[in-house]
Protein backbone atom coordinates (compact mmCIF):
# COMPACT_ATOMS: atom_id res chain seq x y z
CA UNK A 1 0.00 0.00 0.00
CA UNK A 2 1.49 3.45 -1.12
CA UNK A 3 0.22 5.88 1.41
CA UNK A 4 1.57 9.00 0.01
CA UNK A 5 4.57 11.22 2.39
CA UNK A 6 1.76 12.15 5.09
CA UNK A 7 -0.16 8.58 5.37
CA UNK A 8 3.52 7.27 5.76
CA UNK A 9 4.23 9.36 8.48
CA UNK A 10 1.09 8.98 10.08
CA UNK A 11 1.82 4.84 9.39
CA UNK A 12 4.62 5.03 11.29
CA UNK A 13 3.30 7.44 14.37
CA UNK A 14 0.52 5.29 14.90
CA UNK A 15 2.65 1.70 14.68
CA UNK A 16 6.18 2.40 16.34
CA UNK A 17 5.67 6.50 17.71
CA UNK A 18 8.54 8.70 17.10
CA UNK A 19 11.43 8.11 20.46
CA UNK A 20 12.12 12.29 19.91
CA UNK A 21 11.39 15.39 18.32
CA UNK A 22 14.50 15.18 16.50
CA UNK A 23 13.39 11.62 14.89
CA UNK A 24 9.61 12.75 14.03
CA UNK A 25 11.43 16.58 12.43
CA UNK A 26 13.67 13.96 10.22
CA UNK A 27 11.13 11.52 8.80
CA UNK A 28 8.90 14.81 7.98
CA UNK A 29 11.31 16.43 6.24
CA UNK A 30 13.55 14.06 4.48
CA UNK A 31 11.35 13.03 1.37
CA UNK A 32 11.88 9.02 1.20
CA UNK A 33 10.86 9.71 -2.78
CA UNK A 34 13.90 11.61 -3.19
CA UNK A 35 16.27 8.53 -2.87
CA UNK A 36 14.53 6.00 -4.72
CA UNK A 37 15.06 4.72 -8.22
CA UNK A 38 12.69 6.83 -10.64
CA UNK A 39 10.70 4.02 -11.65
CA UNK A 40 9.94 3.03 -8.51
CA UNK A 41 8.62 7.30 -7.28
CA UNK A 42 5.07 5.70 -7.36
CA UNK A 43 5.71 3.10 -4.89
CA UNK A 44 8.62 5.57 -2.60
CA UNK A 45 5.99 5.61 0.13
CA UNK A 46 5.19 2.39 0.76
CA UNK A 47 6.30 0.71 3.41
CA UNK A 48 8.53 -1.92 2.11
CA UNK A 49 12.17 -2.02 0.48
CA UNK A 50 12.69 -1.01 -3.18
CA UNK A 51 15.19 -2.21 -4.97
CA UNK A 52 18.03 0.09 -5.83
CA UNK A 53 20.77 -1.68 -8.16
CA UNK A 54 23.53 -3.92 -7.56
CA UNK A 55 21.64 -6.55 -5.61
CA UNK A 56 21.07 -3.87 -2.55
CA UNK A 57 17.81 -1.86 -1.50
CA UNK A 58 16.59 1.23 0.02
CA UNK A 59 15.28 -0.23 3.10
CA UNK A 60 10.79 -1.25 4.77
CA UNK A 61 10.58 2.76 6.89
CA UNK A 62 9.07 0.78 9.26
CA UNK A 63 12.63 -1.09 9.63
CA UNK A 64 14.81 2.30 9.00
CA UNK A 65 12.71 4.11 12.00
CA UNK A 66 12.97 1.03 14.50
CA UNK A 67 16.68 0.95 13.97
CA UNK A 68 17.33 5.04 14.14
CA UNK A 69 15.30 4.63 16.86
CA UNK A 70 17.39 2.25 18.73
CA UNK A 71 20.26 3.98 17.51
CA UNK A 72 19.07 7.43 18.86
CA UNK A 73 20.82 9.94 17.47
CA UNK A 74 21.37 13.37 19.56
CA UNK A 75 22.43 16.51 18.34
CA UNK A 76 25.84 17.31 18.32
CA UNK A 77 27.34 13.61 17.88
CA UNK A 78 29.35 11.63 15.18
CA UNK A 79 27.64 8.94 13.53
CA UNK A 80 29.16 6.31 11.31
CA UNK A 81 26.14 4.85 8.61
CA UNK A 82 27.83 2.06 6.81
CA UNK A 83 25.90 0.85 3.98
CA UNK A 84 24.57 4.24 3.46
CA UNK A 85 23.02 2.95 -0.18
CA UNK A 86 20.74 5.86 -1.27
CA UNK A 87 21.63 8.28 1.25
CA UNK A 88 18.03 8.22 2.72
CA UNK A 89 19.34 7.17 6.76
CA UNK A 90 22.58 9.42 6.27
CA UNK A 91 20.16 11.75 5.32
CA UNK A 92 17.58 11.53 8.48
CA UNK A 93 20.61 10.98 10.89
CA UNK A 94 22.34 14.46 9.66
CA UNK A 95 18.72 16.21 10.02
CA UNK A 96 18.41 14.38 13.37
CA UNK A 97 21.83 15.25 15.13
CA UNK A 98 21.40 18.81 13.83
CA UNK A 99 24.36 21.01 12.18
CA UNK A 100 26.50 20.57 15.16
CA UNK A 101 27.20 16.76 14.34
CA UNK A 102 28.70 14.77 11.71
CA UNK A 103 27.54 11.76 10.01
CA UNK A 104 29.40 9.44 7.32
CA UNK A 105 27.86 7.44 4.88
CA UNK A 106 30.13 4.66 3.67
CA UNK A 107 29.33 2.52 0.90
CA UNK A 108 30.98 -0.06 -0.55
CA UNK A 109 29.39 -0.21 -4.23
CA UNK A 110 30.89 3.04 -6.51
CA UNK A 111 27.92 3.40 -8.21
CA UNK A 112 25.84 3.88 -5.27
CA UNK A 113 28.44 6.21 -3.16
CA UNK A 114 27.28 8.49 -6.27
CA UNK A 115 24.10 7.74 -6.31
CA UNK A 116 23.71 8.42 -2.40
CA UNK A 117 25.64 11.82 -2.73
CA UNK A 118 23.41 13.27 -5.41
CA UNK A 119 20.16 12.34 -3.35
CA UNK A 120 22.36 13.68 -0.43
CA UNK A 121 22.55 17.00 -2.66
CA UNK A 122 18.92 17.72 -2.81
CA UNK A 123 19.37 18.96 0.84
CA UNK A 124 21.62 21.63 2.43
CA UNK A 125 22.87 18.90 4.98
CA UNK A 126 27.05 20.28 4.71
CA UNK A 127 26.82 17.98 8.43
CA UNK A 128 27.08 14.93 5.80
CA UNK A 129 28.99 12.75 3.94
CA UNK A 130 29.28 9.75 1.92
CA UNK A 131 32.28 8.09 1.27
CA UNK A 132 33.57 5.28 -0.55
CA UNK A 133 34.45 1.51 2.00
CA UNK A 134 37.78 1.09 2.62
CA UNK A 135 39.94 -1.90 3.18
CA UNK A 136 38.99 -1.81 7.06
CA UNK A 137 35.65 -2.15 8.37
CA UNK A 138 34.26 0.87 9.13
CA UNK A 139 35.95 4.55 9.09
CA UNK A 140 38.69 4.16 11.01
CA UNK A 141 40.55 7.55 10.08
CA UNK A 142 37.25 9.17 11.75
CA UNK A 143 37.46 7.52 14.88
CA UNK A 144 35.87 7.05 17.55
CA UNK A 145 32.54 7.53 16.61
CA UNK A 146 29.13 8.28 19.37
CA UNK A 147 26.82 5.79 17.58
CA UNK A 148 27.34 3.33 14.32
CA UNK A 149 24.47 2.34 12.14
CA UNK A 150 25.08 -0.69 10.10
CA UNK A 151 22.44 -1.55 7.45
CA UNK A 152 23.21 -5.08 5.74
CA UNK A 153 23.79 -8.35 7.83
CA UNK A 154 26.55 -9.27 9.25
CA UNK A 155 26.99 -13.50 10.58
CA UNK A 156 29.17 -12.46 13.36
CA UNK A 157 29.42 -8.93 15.84
CA UNK A 158 32.41 -7.38 13.97
CA UNK A 159 35.09 -6.41 16.58
CA UNK A 160 36.61 -3.52 14.58
CA UNK A 161 33.29 -1.37 14.77
CA UNK A 162 33.49 -1.98 18.56
CA UNK A 163 37.22 -0.06 18.53
CA UNK A 164 35.24 2.59 16.49
CA UNK A 165 32.84 3.28 18.73
CA UNK A 166 33.62 5.93 22.25
CA UNK A 167 32.79 4.87 25.93
CA UNK A 168 29.40 4.82 25.99
CA UNK A 169 28.72 4.48 22.60
CA UNK A 170 26.24 2.96 21.11
CA UNK A 171 26.38 -0.01 17.64
CA UNK A 172 23.50 -0.94 16.29
CA UNK A 173 23.46 -3.83 13.34
CA UNK A 174 21.87 -7.03 11.70
CA UNK A 175 23.42 -10.08 13.06
CA UNK A 176 21.28 -12.56 10.39
CA UNK A 177 17.89 -12.34 11.02
CA UNK A 178 17.86 -9.99 14.23
CA UNK A 179 18.93 -6.37 15.16
CA UNK A 180 21.24 -5.98 18.03
CA UNK A 181 21.76 -3.32 20.00
CA UNK A 182 25.07 -2.85 20.98
CA UNK A 183 26.16 -0.59 24.34
CA UNK A 184 30.33 -0.32 24.93
CA UNK A 185 30.01 0.19 28.87
CA UNK A 186 34.16 0.10 28.97
CA UNK A 187 36.42 -1.48 26.65
CA UNK A 188 36.18 -4.72 28.18
CA UNK A 189 32.02 -4.77 28.87
CA UNK A 190 29.28 -4.23 26.68
CA UNK A 191 25.95 -4.51 26.68
CA UNK A 192 23.79 -6.45 23.78
CA UNK A 193 19.85 -6.50 23.28
CA UNK A 194 18.25 -9.03 20.25
CA UNK A 195 15.01 -7.86 18.70
CA UNK A 196 14.35 -11.21 16.38
CA UNK A 197 12.58 -11.30 12.85
CA UNK A 198 14.23 -9.22 10.16
CA UNK A 199 15.83 -9.50 6.87
CA UNK A 200 18.45 -7.80 5.39
CA UNK A 201 21.32 -8.09 2.45
CA UNK A 202 24.26 -9.13 3.61
CA UNK A 203 27.18 -7.41 4.88
CA UNK A 204 29.96 -7.12 2.25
Amino acid sequence: MNMGKKGLIEYLESTQGFRSMQLRRAFDEIDRRDFVRGEYFDDAYGDYPLPIGFGQTISQPATVLFMVSLLDPRPGEKILDIGSGSGWTTALLATAIGDTGQVFGIEIVPDLVEFGRSNLAKYHLPQAKILPAGETIGFPQKAPFDKILVSASAHELPEGLLAQLKLGGRLVLPIENSVWKIDKVSETKINREEFPGFAFVPLR
